[in-house]
């Protein structure tokens, strides 16, 4: 078999189900080995941003590897926010990018897509990522990607390979098998004890539970615990999602004073806060009503465990969560109580369906309603006050970066998730982050897609406007997306008021096979009631006292 082959099967063999990429001269012949291998679908998309976002939403929802190839230079330049974006928010994506073979290097000409140097490129994915390397070598290959594909699933963040155009059909042997590290007995039992010894001695202990639940595949485990613990249990900002469809009492998600208070007072007041798998960023803790004393907490991150002075390294989460498992006692089986709803009470009321002009709060009400009516569907969310829609909305899936923060994720990630899971997604976009990467939507029917997409049509970037009313920059201009649709083979909606709004809802979810797209007008100025939360807390904590 040759070099592609090998890599695909080592992808596969980590959890990956599919490459998202987009051809170029330099990896033209790695993409010719990957289509005739079909080992994994090729699906390629219209912009390079597009393809990282949509490889990593799929490995956000699926586990396991995503995969983004593309070509020396031009391609992977573009790809660098969405790596970085990956690399911040800790998703093990995978580049695969082509590269001037030996000869045309070693040549003394300049190459096209050549920017400084020829290791530009490998240098400045260096910071992007935890590993790379370059298959140059049939001989070293086979070690390299089982390097360098282990370092990207152990640490759950990006890594690079580099494939010269002369190396994809070279003669290539197998890759070895996955190895996991096994971490130091004694430590990891010292450890787990003292966990438990902490909890059991506060009187408030709280359980949060963050993104590397699901990077490490451990919900269904975490869940357990949280059982068996029968503490609290809220998400992060950033781990809104998790735990959708577990039997566990989640009181809500941790917003600070843009949040629900019963849920800030759990965590600010906790004299045992566990942070299990939490980045702790501004975006999960800057709106703190009352500042957290993280010497108090517990924070298991990133193969660290801290307690107070007390630091355990190199202790893998999924190990400290089995370890914590053996030590607390199952429960008998309880009857299955009702689960507490995780949003506030006025997104679950009844939608109204009148005349009035929508509002982002009658959007976060009727998805509510669609959801309830018909059952789950997840959620993929752009960057804006769409994300922040997005947390008054029932507790279901959601991929959406909330830390990194960076506008166009959501459209491309809505593909992400429905080649992945095979689930039909809700898109939450806002015009500005749809005017970027909304036009990937033009890709949906060739692989089957057929997302519902509702746009936050204000004619603004809203969001920032919030912070600087005066400004002028942020107008955007009114655009007619519901117009467009039609050309990238979907449907269209106007919608300007809250009638239309749950009728379109219907129409959209009733009819399968081609994406539907609400263009929902907004007027200017208007929030949600999270991010009107939220930046009231910001400008609070932000004045000198």
């Amino acid at each position: 078999m040759n070099l592609t082959t090998r890599l695909l099967e080592a992808l596969q063999a980590r959890g990956a189900s599919e490459v998202f990429g987009i051809p170029g001269d330099f990896a033209l012949p790695l993409f010719r080995e990957m289509e005739r291998a079909a080992l994994l679908p090729l699906i390629t998309l219209s912009h390079e941003p597009g393809v990282g976002f949509a490889a990593d939403a799929a490995a956000r929802v699926r586990g396991g590897l995503g995969v983004a190839a593309v070509t020396y230079g031009a391609g992977a330049f573009n790809l660098v926010n969405a790596v970085a974006g990956a690399y911040a928010e800790r998703v093990p994506l995978v580049v695969l990018s082509g590269a001037p073979a030996a000869h045309e290097a070693a040549s003394g000409l300049l190459l096209h897509h050549q920017v400084k140097t020829l290791d530009s490129q490998w240098r400045l994915f260096e910071e992007l990522t935890v590993d790379r390397a370059r298959l140059d070598n049939v001989d070293t290959a086979p070690a390299r990607i089982a390097r360098v594909l282990d370092a990207a699933l152990a640490r759950s963040r990006p890594v690079y390979l580099e494939i010269p155009r002369d190396m994809p059909g070279r003669a290539c042997a197998a890759v070895p098998g996955r190895l996991r590290f096994a971490p130091d007995a004694e430590r990891l039992a010292a450890c787990a004890d003292e966990l438990l010894v902490r909890l059991r001695a506060a009187q408030r202990p709280v359980l949060m539970v963050g993104v590397e639940m699901r990077r490490y595949g451990l919900e269904s485990r975490v869940a357990e615990l949280a059982r068996r613990l029968g503490i609290p249990v809220v998400t992060s900002f950033m781990g809104r999602g998790l735990l959708a469809h577990a039997d566990v009492p989640l009181a809500g998600t941790y917003l600070g004073l843009a949040g629900d208070p019963v849920v800030s007072e759990l965590v600010e007041r906790s004299d045992a806060l566990l942070l299990l798998g939490v980045i702790v960023s501004d975006t999960n803790f800057a709106v703190s009503a009352r500042r957290i004393d993280l010497r108090g907490a517990i924070q298991v991150f990133d193969d660290n465990v801290v307690m107070g002075h007390h630091v355990y390294h190199e202790l893998p989460i999924a190990a400290l969560v089995d370890a914590l498992l053996e030590r607390v006692p199952a429960l008998p089986a309880a009857p299955t109580a009702a689960r507490p709803a995780a949003v506030p009470a006025a997104a679950l009321a009844a939608a109204p369906a009148d005349g009035a002009p929508v509002q982002p709060g009658d959007i976060s009400a009727a998805v509510n309603a669609l959801l309830r009516e018909h059952g789950p569907m997840p959620l993929a969310s752009d960057m804006g006050d769409c994300l922040f829609a997005a947390m008054d909305i029932e507790h279901t899936e959601l991929v959406a970066p909330g830390y990194y923060a960076t506008m166009g994720y959501g459209v491309p990630a809505g593909l992400g998730v429905q080649v992945a899971t095979g689930q039909r997604p809700i898109i939450l976009v806002g015009d500005g982050a749809f005017q970027m990467t909304g036009w990937e939507l033009g890709n949906a029917s060739r692989y089957g897609c057929d997302p519902i997409v509702l746009v936050f049509n204000n004619a603004s970037w809203e969001m920032l406007r919030t912070f600087e009313p005066e400004a002028h920059f942020n107008d955007l201009g009114r655009w007619d997306f519901a117009s467009m649709a039609a050309g990238m083979g979907g449907d269209g909606h106007a919608v300007n008021t809250r009638a239309e709004l749950a009728a379109a809802l219907q129409r959209a979810h009733a009819t399968r096979g081609r994406f539907q797209l609400l263009d929902i007008r907004l007027a200017a100025g208007e929030l949600s009631p999270t991010l009107a939360r939220f930046v009231k807390a910001v400008k609070r904590l932000s004045l000198p006292e």
